[in-house]
């Protein structure tokens, strides 16, 4: 588990002294790289009684076609990733990743480690 609340050290790096206890509202998590292979989800209740869908693996994408509207198509790999250098080398799927789908290449227009879904546009 994470912790986004102040950081224990100053911007000098002087150790600063805790003035309360950590809040459950300052409660982070890992983060969850989307890989491609057969689908792994887990379901995770978040602040305000929502849920978030942590995507682990997905094989398929929801593809929209200019003219012919959305298809299902299987993703093959990740072109490229903005995100990170070696991403696409991984395999890892981000929001804004080119990835191979058996339609063509596509973008990836929302976040699949959060969202449990794959959305993507064609580009080519």
């Amino acid at each position: 588990m994470h912790w986004q609340g102040r950081s224990r050290r100053s911007y000098t790096g002087k150790l600063l002294k805790p003035y309360r206890k950590k809040r459950k509202y300052e409660l982070g998590r890992e983060q969850v790289e989307t890989l491609i292979g057969e689908r792994r989800i887990k379901k995770v209740r978040v602040r305000g009684g929502d849920y978030k869908i942590k995507m682990f693996r997905e094989q398929y994408a929801n593809v929209y076609v200019p003219g012919k509207g959305v298809i299902r198509a299987e993703i093959k790999s990740v072109a490229e990733n903005p995100a990170h250098v070696h991403y696409a080398r991984r395999n890892v799927i981000t929001k804004g990743a080119i990835i191979e789908t058996s339609a063509g290449k596509a973008r990836v227009t929302n976040r699949p480690n959060q969202d449990g879904v794959v959305n993507a546009v064609l580009v080519e």
